[in-house]
């Protein structure tokens, strides 16, 4: 009986035992860490690419052949509203924007490119809608676009780009101050189509032809084209 009990405590100790080096393994394991996930590297924002005067002048080409369109469907939309002088404003200017895309084109060819357009559809309003479109076409063309393309053309020393932007910016420019005078007497200038001159070099118009030459550029007022 007494070695039944030696034995049987023998058992309890060397389980106690066993017990206790199972928990001092425990402890001294370390603890399990979640793994990091490395987050992915930033793909760096792709460079711009710097437009060249070839870009510029096919994008200013096709943004005076989409102006072409639009000025004529505008003037057909005042002759049926009335405005006949707002009209004649809208056919000249049109025809001057013709100036411009047909000058653009001859760059483009000698620059070994062909010239490329997209007519968008023209969204036709009410004329004092058009008139506000317009001005404010001409005033970015005048202010941004053109400054833009002409200090890129300076850049690159290309002369006749250079010729090209800066007479076409002076046009604009009077384009959108002869559209906002429009606007802002919008009544006077109902009635009768009446004749605007368009200059074939540079596109200015003139609603007179008082001075010998082109204000912009010193073309003879003979060679101005009527447009009503």
């Amino acid at each position: 009986m007494k070695s039944l009990k030696k034995i049987l405590m023998m058992t309890a100790c060397f389980s106690l035992a066993l017990a206790f080096l199972a928990f001092a393994e425990e402890v001294k394991a370390p603890a399990k860490v979640p793994a990091v996930v490395a987050a992915p590297a930033a793909v760096p924002a792709p460079t711009p690419v710097e437009k060249t005067t070839l870009d510029n002048l096919q994008a200013a080409f096709n943004g005076e052949k989409n102006a072409h369109a639009r000025y004529l469907a505008f003037a057909k939309k005042a002759d049926e509203e009335g405005y006949g002088k707002v009209a004649s404003l809208f056919r000249a200017a049109s025809r001057a924007e013709q100036v411009h895309f047909e000058r653009h084109a001859k760059l483009i060819l000698a620059l070994g490119a062909v010239p490329a357009a997209i007519l968008e559809t023209t969204v036709v309003k009410t004329t004092a809608e058009n008139l506000e479109t317009a001005m404010k076409g001409e005033i970015y063309e005048s202010t941004v676009m053109y400054p833009e393309f002409l200090a890129r053309a300076q850049k690159d020393k290309n002369k006749g780009a250079i010729d090209v932007f800066e007479d076409a910016g002076k046009a604009e420019a009077v384009h959108a101050g002869l559209y906002k005078r429009a606007l802002g007497d919008l009544a006077g200038w109902k009635g009768k189509n009446q004749p605007f001159f368009v200059c074939p070099v540079c596109g200015n118009v003139m609603e007179n032809m008082k001075s010998a030459t082109c204000p912009i550029c010193e073309t003879s007022r003979r060679r101005f084209l009527e447009v009503q």
